[in-house]
């Protein structure tokens, strides 16, 4: 599936509607991925998320710290079913050994956990077959074509 989103308004619209289509899994932690160029809107993308969810903190690309987990609000937040938002970026990282750092294998290991990844492609060898793909590509418009796989 493919949607053109215009604007920010436009994409944070999009994050809210995919956010309403995940499920929790029984068996281990929603992993989505997120691929695009530099400035394509994955970070956006995330902290539009976020803010869905009921993040009160800044949220911020985690290119330099790896990892960033967000609280969520509990069993009366409008999306209970996840207790962590946990946001990783693995554009500095050599390959998908190198998530080990951040307990990567236990952080999917839990159903509680909402995991967005930027830079896929990077750790592609260590992250499972079932991950949510999204793909952002900026367009000669400036707008953007957000994919799913």
């Amino acid at each position: 599936m493919e949607t053109k989103v215009q604007n920010l308004e436009e994409m944070h619209a999009e994050a809210t509607r995919f956010l309403g289509g995940l499920h929790k899994k029984e068996d281990g932690a929603m992993l989505i991925t997120l691929s695009g160029e530099l400035g394509a809107g994955k970070t956006a993308f995330v902290k539009m998320i976020a803010q869905e969810l009921g993040v009160d903190d800044l949220v911020t690309s985690p290119t330099f710290v790896l990892e960033k987990i967000y609280s969520l609000g509990g069993p009366t937040s409008k999306f209970a079913q996840f207790a962590r938002l946990i946001h990783i970026d693995a554009y500095r990282l050599e390959d998908g050994k190198d998530l080990s750092a951040i307990g990567f294998d236990e952080i999917l290991q839990d159903p509680d956990n909402l995991i967005f990844l930027e830079w896929p492609e990077k750790v592609e060898n260590n992250l499972p077959k079932t991950a949510h793909k999204i793909s952002i590509k900026v367009l000669s418009d400036d707008s953007r074509l957000i994919s799913y796989d």
